[in-house]
């Protein structure tokens, strides 16, 4: 059994490599309700929604306002599943990250509080994950998730990509904020409780 992924983006720079991974493409500002709203309506059997968007230091209103658009439209449509990627250092994992990294990034993560707090009021099941700092280099496979909110360190993206989709595939994780963190690339030597999805 498959399901069709639907990838929605402001812009169409990465439209060919979208649609070169088998994905249906979606042109939409997560800003906007009425174009996040048309493209949810766009698509049948909408059950399940995984939202990565971010904005920037300098802008960071689609960490919030975009996430909550896309929460609300989700919602709307009876999805029912969804999960949020934001980042350590958002809620209540404020104090896992060393004082000048939180202090360069606190207009994103204070942002990033904001969906989520609208996510776990939203009434859907929901996930959602956490990940460290992010590294473009492949994946080790070691990566892991954990309900502590003081762990901090690196995590490679396709790392983050894979945990991703075990916690939209399982139930385990369900209700529950995670951290995201590879054991090799953390901050001193934490001892932690993984979440096995």
């Amino acid at each position: 059994m498959g399901s069709w992924v639907w990838c929605m983006q402001r812009s169409e720079t990465r439209r060919s490599q979208i649609e070169g991974m088998m994905a249906l493409f979606a042109k939409a500002d997560a800003l906007n309700m009425e174009q996040v709203e048309k493209v949810f309506d766009g698509i049948d059997d909408l059950d399940a929604v995984v939202s990565t968007i971010g904005g920037t230091v300098a802008e960071p209103l689609a960490d919030s306002q975009g996430n909550i658009n896309i929460i609300e439209a989700a919602k709307k449509r009876g999805v029912k599943k969804f999960v949020l990627v934001t980042s350590i250092g958002a809620g209540d994992s404020k104090d896992a990250t060393p004082p000048s990294v939180y202090e360069t990034l606190e207009p994103v993560l204070v942002e990033k509080q904001k969906a989520e707090e609208a996510l776990k009021e939203s009434g859907m099941d929901y996930v959602i994950v956490r990940p460290g700092g992010l590294k473009n280099e492949p994946g080790t496979g070691s990566a892991k998730l954990t309900e502590d909110n003081t762990v901090c360190g690196a995590i490679h993206r396709e790392d983050v990509a894979d945990l991703v989709i075990k916690v939209l595939l399982s139930d385990v994780a369900n209700g529950k904020t995670l951290s995201a963190v590879d054991p090799a690339q953390m901050f001193g030597e934490p001892q932690f409780e993984s979440v096995e999805v």
